[in-house]
């Protein structure tokens, strides 16, 4: 299994909005994506932590696949909503 976890950072005064949309885009893009098990939004219980997006494949290529795939460039074109243009940062786990 091959997982994805990307940690961004969503000012406080955007997190309901970055919330709303990024949920909104799981559910509207995700939906069919080959070797996707799961896909979660972690919201932090600190101040000044980041959120947590988990994408769980069942291998590399499927995961490198999904990044050249229409669903992804859906997931990603939402220029209206500001807080999902938050600063990022990307984490990928081969489970042993």
């Amino acid at each position: 299994m091959f997982i994805v976890h990307n940690r961004i950072e969503v000012p406080a005064e955007d997190a309901a909005r970055f919330e709303l949309v990024f949920t909104e885009s799981m559910r509207t893009t995700l939906s069919g994506v080959s070797g996707l098990r799961r896909s979660l939004l972690m919201r932090p219980n600190g101040s000044n932590a980041p959120y947590v997006s988990t994408m769980e494949f069942d291998s590399e290529d499927d995961f490198r696949a999904w990044m050249q795939s229409d669903s992804f460039a859906a997931a990603h074109s939402n220029k209206q909503a500001q807080s999902m243009q938050a600063p990022s940062a990307i984490e990928l786990f081969t489970v042993i």
